[in-house]
């Protein structure tokens, strides 16, 4: 039997085994074009139902990641997608840049917005916020569900085609005048809940990477809260040390 312990994490467990049969596919263990373990076998190395293992592989089919044959078995077909497709900056000017093809839709943008407390929140809130949710598409596949606060004085700044073109960061960036006197990223790993899962049209309780991002002006109002979600395997996140 495996010694992965299933049982000390929320995140149900045919998801945890999707990612760990996914780390074997994109590790080489599972080579393009072998065939993998039968359920029975997958069933007895880590303990759990067969159904578990089925739910796991659905997955995997679903992902384009196996394929599986009646009477042959299930082979692997693809490795994972990379997630240097989604590499998010952890500096400034590389949190300016979009990422590369990625298109924004626009799902819901609300006026004179009053908010009284913000995780991780550096500065004083403004009066009024203007509201914006976003989702981010590459190749068909939605990666990153954002909302976005921007401080309302700055609604004459920032045009309609802004809000469907530029990075949270950029919208403030780019109106003349704005000087930054403090900005800062905090990266949360959590899991997908339902209002998530169907936006991101990804599994209940799927890895995610929560990302805040807040920028204080010259007065020490925060004029920009961003929140955004990106589907956990499809991201990548670069730190220098030196």
């Amino acid at each position: 039997m495996s010694n992965v312990d299933l049982n000390r994490s929320s995140v149900s467990r045919y998801i945890q085994l999707a990612t760990l049969f996914r780390q074997r596919i994109d590790s080489g263990q599972w080579k393009i074009g072998s065939q993998i373990p039968t359920v029975e076998e997958l069933s007895g190395e880590y303990g759990v139902a067969r159904a578990t293992i089925r739910q796991s592989l659905d997955q995997l089919e679903r992902d384009g990641l196996i394929e599986r044959f009646r009477a042959k078995g299930t082979f692997v077909r693809a490795r994972p997608q990379p997630e240097l497709w989604c590499t998010v900056g952890t500096d400034w000017s590389g949190l300016l840049q979009p990422t590369a093809d990625a298109r924004i839709e626009v799902l819901d943008d609300q006026a004179d917005v009053e908010i009284n407390e913000m995780p991780y929140l550096i500065g004083t809130l403004a009066p009024r916020y203007r509201r914006l949710q976003r989702r981010h598409w590459r190749d068909n596949t939605a990666f990153l569900l954002t909302e976005v606060y921007i401080d309302e004085r700055l609604r004459p700044f920032v045009s309609d085609e802004d809000i469907r073109t530029k990075t949270a960061l950029r919208l403030v960036h780019d109106i003349p005048g704005i000087k930054v006197s403090d900005a800062q990223q905090t990266l949360v790993i959590g899991t997908a809940d339902v209002e998530t899962a169907s936006a991101l049209d990804m599994p209940l309780n799927a890895p995610v990477a929560y990302v805040y991002r807040r920028v204080v002006d010259e007065d020490g109002f925060a004029i920009l809260i961003a929140k955004g979600i990106y589907q956990g395997h499809l991201v990548r996140f670069d730190i220098k040390l030196r």
